[in-house]
């Protein structure tokens, strides 16, 4: 029946179909994600990937007194968990989401939080915001991965950045690729090419897009984010440090203790 999974592997994912894809995925795992995540993710902490890096420990955003009274931009915010930490923090923050499913979730944590976000819904290649109106950008696993388009979320956020804004952004880290998706032993062992950008997808049986996740190297976002007009300032890698983080799909103590999980890229908007 179609709607159903039928394969998995890599192979082309267009622009198009990816953003359908995502929105209706995110819109379907809305219902559970929070559940299997929740304690990970938390309600208002910013979290920059499976490891337990949060933004309070990391300061990859700059000085957190600077963020009072600042625009700052959730791009792929789910459940707004990192916008809403934002205004807790002074900042005038706003969540732009693709999916209607995660963002009824995040209207529902801000009523257990008591920390209300505003949030918005539209592709990420389009941000509803004016030019120049944001000091601050980031997303953490939002958006990026799951776009074919990752060069024109780029222009998007240089576009709503004033000169000298902050980018911060995380995705898989690239050289996880190489690696089968296991938290285990078989996980340890490189099986496919580092440089194979095909999609991990997934399609029904009438050949429609469930799900995408785009591969990039570590290369390839440093020219886009280039290409885009940001300059790096920093690119992190965390490392898995605390024995009672849980262990999220392909991402567990054992890996993380010997390969990295996350990239973090610090930018900055050049001026012009």
């Amino acid at each position: 029946m179609s709607g159903e999974l039928s394969s998995a592997g890599y192979g082309p994912a267009g622009a198009g179909e990816s953003v359908r894809a995502s929105r209706s995925h995110w819109d379907g795992a809305s219902a559970t994600y929070l559940e299997d995540h929740g304690r990970t993710l938390g309600t208002d902490v910013l979290v920059w990937g499976p490891e337990g890096l949060t933004e309070d420990d990391a300061r990859l955003l700059g000085d957190p007194a600077a963020l009072a009274g600042a625009v700052v931009v959730e791009v792929g915010c789910g459940a707004g968990q990192g916008a809403r930490w934002a205004t807790a923090r002074g900042a005038r923050a706003v969540g732009v989401d693709l999916s209607a499913g995660m963002l009824a979730r995040s209207r529902a944590l801000d009523a257990t939080s008591g920390v209300p976000t505003p949030v918005l819904q539209a592709d990420a290649g389009a941000l509803p915001l004016a030019d120049g109106c944001a000091q601050v950008a980031f997303s953490a696993y939002g958006a990026l991965p799951f776009t074919a388009d990752a060069a024109g979320v780029m222009a998007e956020v240089h576009r709503v950045l004033a000169p000298g804004g902050r980018w911060t952004f995380s995705v898989s880290h690239p050289v996880r690729w190489a690696f089968p998706d296991d938290p285990g032993q078989r996980g340890l062992v490189a099986d496919r090419s580092y440089f194979d950008r095909a999609p991990y997808v997934e399609r029904d049986d009438a050949g429609h897009l469930l799900y995408a996740e785009h591969h990039r190297t570590a290369g390839d976002w440093v020219r886009l984010l280039r290409g885009a007009g940001f300059a790096l300032l920093d690119l992190v890698e965390p490392e898995w440090t605390r024995d009672d983080q849980p262990t999220w799909g392909g991402w567990s103590a054992l890996r993380g203790r010997l390969l990295p999980g996350t990239a973090v890229f610090v930018c900055e908007r050049v001026s012009g």
